[in-house]
């Protein structure tokens, strides 16, 4: 995998090669592939994105 990004100085190019297996891709919608930080960092990693989830932030509550 190539990934190419503007860092707001300059572009950047990662590489990475699996030993075995391969990527787990998500679906293309509209032409754009979305993934979050952490689900890139696991399809980067060799892992299965689709079992990372991000927990949902919880707003306090306003106490009197």
């Amino acid at each position: 995998m190539k990934v190419l990004f503007w860092d707001g100085s300059g572009i950047v190019m990662i590489y990475k090669r699996l030993e075995q297996g391969g990527f787990a891709w998500p679906k293309v919608g509209d032409g754009i592939m979305r993934l979050s930080r952490v689900q890139f960092e696991a399809l980067f990693a060799g892992l299965d994105w689709r079992r990372i989830h991000a927990p949902r932030p919880t707003h306090p509550t306003a106490t009197e």
